[in-house]
């Protein structure tokens, strides 16, 4: 999965509001890259019933959509493959959620 470094660092501020951690550092992001002038990102969320899932989708796009160049933003929400702590969290993360 492509994950271009400058646009992670657009969407890093952004929080999961229950864990209070990053959506990069919790692996909630599966890809963002540019495909000519438009940025695309697949993201899942911590559980398909995610009450702030709706509100994390657009935190993204507007980030997404402040990047100079950006002519149209697609955030698609995935649920293939399932959000796995233990896989897709950092190790900082890890760590916070006391997964060892």
């Amino acid at each position: 999965m492509n994950k271009d470094e400058k646009l992670l660092a657009v969407i890093e501020p952004i929080q999961d509001p229950e864990l209070l951690m990053s959506i990069v550092e919790l692996g909630l992001i599966y890809r963002v890259e540019w495909v000519e002038d438009t940025i695309q990102c697949d993201m899942t969320f911590t559980s398909p019933a995610c009450p702030v899932g709706p509100q994390l989708k657009a935190f993204v796009e507007q980030a997404l959509s402040q990047v100079e160049g950006a002519k149209k933003v697609e955030v698609n929400v995935v649920w293939s493959p399932p959000w796995n702590p233990k896989e897709h969290c950092s190790e900082d993360a890890k760590m916070k959620l006391g997964i060892f």
